[in-house]
């Protein structure tokens, strides 16, 4: 994310896709959307510049915690009162770039650029007098090397992603790198060949993935499962398998230009991108994600990832699943019209959405250097493509409302397009590959929230672009967004070879296969 330099940009911007659409106009949704997602400005205090990097809702649920890339800790109250007119403390200041916070047993957890640390009010007076290091196994020598920390996980480890050095090299050891700490303060190397990460947590079935941004060895922007042992694709950093030696031998070095699916069959370590983000259609530089677990709170998407976006200023939605032992899945558009860059969203106890970020001197959509802002349902219910899920001869498509069973009927209303990118050392990639498959039959359900298309000419390892413009609901509405894409590096054996809600074993960050 944090790579893209304003010549690099505008290259990247001709060659690669057509530019953004106006501030209101990029999903042609604007509008509606606030109908059923509203933005609340949260008021920053005008002699502090708070760069939100990192968010935490305190443990009485009334308060957020609020990191900022200046390194700073802000606890902040009203923030999530219907009409916000928070009241600001500085906890914690002279840390650097925090782009990781969580609170347990009384102290922060905060990942910064070269350690994860534990910060501690112990004299009880509001403000932070105690600081720990529990890590920084990891080297650091130049203001890039950003480092993103997940929260806790089930045993208490933070799964660290470290961006490389300068964008494009490995200069300091695990540059490149996951490490998973645990809360004794080992580091456990997880895996090689990230490049410039920017948020890092569970899925919705408790497994850690991270966001990747475009660039080199990265078509487009995706999100990646951290798979023990595994290879995220970018080769720099095969340097400290040496400092690693329970990784085993170093992967073979992949071919360029070439393609994802053929450099799978020869890297064994590689692993593909779970979902892939159309660059420009979906965002630019994906950010900070969380899944939601409102209760409903938040609409019809529970247990679904939203995603914020740096460059754009957006939030889309992503689901995954595991088919033949791969993860994959989709992403979909949701809100945009975000005053700043976004790094970070949380859920808070209320079921909003609050996201915040800084244009940090690159070029973002919005008009505010710096922002706070909450998403708030509405009550009302959008009609939206809610969820696709592979089947063995195509798609199960289902949507937050009952669709006009005539027109969903109709093979004609799904057009379909797939693609890939490029695997390839140069900076992304042109859409490429392109085919047209066709939908041969449609099966609507009893109760038409959902239909199964089944596809000619599924392309394993494309992305599958859908795009629905002339469905309409049982009441004739419109999708709210007409569009969704899914990433398919496995096409189903059988539908046994999916898992819907599979558990994580917290050690290994590995889903059991089905039995």
């Amino acid at each position: 994310m944090f790579t893209i330099l304003l010549k690099t940009l505008a290259a990247i911007t001709i060659t690669c896709a057509p530019q953004a659409e106006p501030l209101g106009e990029y999903w042609g949704s604007g509008e509606e959307e606030s109908t059923y997602y509203k933005l609340v400005d949260v008021p920053l205090p005008k002699e502090l510049a708070i760069e939100a990097g990192s968010f935490e809702v305190m443990p009485d649920g009334q308060a957020l915690a609020i990191a900022t890339r200046r390194g700073d800790i802000f606890i902040a109250e009203g923030v999530f009162d219907e009409h916000p007119e928070p009241k600001f403390r500085k906890f914690a200041e002279g840390l650097d770039e925090i782009f990781g916070l969580a609170y347990r047993d009384g102290s922060f957890i905060a990942t910064q650029q070269a350690e994860v640390s534990r910060i501690t009010d112990t004299d009880n007076d509001g403000r932070a007098d105690r600081f720990d290091t529990i890590s920084d196994a990891w080297g650091f020598g130049n203001y890039h090397e950003f480092a993103f920390g997940s929260k806790p996980d089930a045993d208490g480890n933070v799964w660290v992603a470290l961006c490389l050095s300068k964008s494009y090299h490995s200069d300091e050891p695990f540059r490149g790198w996951c490490l998973k700490i645990t809360p004794e303060g080992k580091a456990i190397p997880i895996c090689s060949g990230i490049r410039s990460p920017c948020g890092i947590g569970p899925n919705e079935h408790g497994v850690m993935f991270y966001a990747e941004s475009q660039g080199p060895w990265n078509g487009s922007c995706s999100l990646k499962v951290l798979e023990p042992g595994g290879f995220m694709g970018h080769p720099i950093s095969f340097n400290w398998y040496e400092l690693a030696p329970e990784m085993g031998p170093v992967p073979v070095q992949p071919n360029t230009p070439s393609r994802l699916e053929i450099e799978r069959q020869r890297v064994k370590q590689l692993v593909p991108y779970a979902v892939v983000f159309p660059y420009i259609r979906m965002g630019r530089s994906i950010s900070g994600f969380q899944v939601d677990q409102t209760g409903g709170k938040f609409g019809p998407f529970e247990n679904q990832l939203f995603v914020a976006d740096f460059s754009l200023g957006v939030v889309m939605r992503a689901t995954t699943e595991k088919v033949n032992g791969v993860w994959q899945g989709a992403c979909y558009p949701f809100r945009e019209g975000f005053d700043t860059g976004l790094l970070a969203v949380q859920f808070t106890p209320t079921g909003s959405l609050i996201a915040g970020g800084t244009n940090r001197g690159w070029p973002v959509r919005g008009s505010k250097a710096y922002a706070i802002q909450r998403l708030d349902w509405t009550g009302r219910m959008p009609f939206e493509i809610k969820q696709i899920t592979a089947r063995p001869e195509g798609f199960n498509i289902a949507f937050t409302k009952p669709v006009d069973r005539k027109l969903a009927a109709q093979a004609t209303t799904y057009q379909l397009k797939t693609f890939t990118h490029m695997y390839r050392q140069a900076y992304g990639s042109p859409e490429v590959d392109q085919t047209e498959p066709k939908v041969s039959a449609v099966t609507v359900a009893d109760d038409a929230m959902s239909v199964v298309i089944e596809v000619d000419g599924l392309v394993q390892g494309h992305v599958h672009d859908f795009f629905l413009p002339d469905l309409r609901s049982r009441d004739q509405e419109k999708l709210l967004h007409a569009n969704a894409y899914y990433t398919l590096n496995e096409i189903p054996k059988t539908l046994s070879a999916r898992h819907d809600q599979p558990k994580v074993d917290a050690t290994t960050n590995v889903v059991p296969e089905s039995r």
